[in-house]
């Protein structure tokens, strides 16, 4: 009988165990965080990748909080009936983001912009509640740039700010930065930069140089 040499079987030993190690890992579940639906019970795509993703259940369930406060504000607007309608519309927009490489993506976008909308149309919406993960909208004049900058920030981890004008609308990523909040991004016309150092604000988008912005009095 041929013997196996000592050398081979440690190599071989070693082999199995990193192999069984991967396998491990592979089969290891993914976390599952709180939102405001139900996870065991979730068969669109785009709602399973929010339960196992902790920036993204936090949006979620920040959005419900909104939602649930828009509804029982009969100055909103639009009216509580109508902001139910849109929630449902809303949903299914949501879920077409669909599973590709940029879904997470475009579930963000979709959050930040909705929970904009809600707290924009919303009085009770924007109470100071010390639970909440949203502050805004903002408004902010830049220089050299014509029309006023609304901004909606979603404070998660990592942040993210939604920025609207007359024409247009962005929604940036808060990046490790060692001076100020910066919040970064782009879309089809080029990139975006948005930081904010103490009360000094600047905004950089496409075509354009960095601009200096000042926060418009409340109201």
């Amino acid at each position: 009988m041929k013997m196996v040499k000592p050398l081979l079987v440690s190599i071989l030993a070693v082999s199995a165990c990193v192999t069984a190690d991967l396998c491990a890992a592979a089969k290891k579940p993914l976390p599952t965080y709180k939102t405001s639906f139900d996870c065991a019970g979730s068969r669109v795509s785009v709602e399973k990748l929010i339960c196992h993703d902790a920036q993204l259940a936090q949006m979620d369930l920040e959005l419900n909080r909104l939602y649930l406060l828009a509804l029982t504000d009969d100055h909103s607007v639009p009216r509580p009936d109508k902001v139910e309608v849109d929630q449902r519309f809303w949903i299914d927009a949501r879920n077409q983001c669909g599973s590709g490489p940029q879904a997470r993506a475009c579930v963000i976008r979709s959050y930040a912009e909705r929970a904009h909308q809600l707290r924009q149309g919303s009085a009770i919406a924007r109470t100071r509640d010390p639970s909440r993960r949203t502050e805004g909208p903002l408004a902010y004049r830049c220089a050299g740039f014509s029309p006023l900058i609304s901004a909606t920030f979603f404070t998660v981890e990592p942040g993210v700010v939604f920025l609207k004008w007359a024409n247009g609308s962005v929604t940036l990523n808060q990046v490790p930065s060692s001076y100020g909040t910066q919040y970064t991004g782009k879309d089809y016309k080029g990139s975006y930069s948005f930081r904010q150092i103490g009360n000094d604000v600047f905004l950089q988008i496409p075509g354009s140089g960095q601009m200096s912005c000042a926060a418009e009095p409340d109201g």
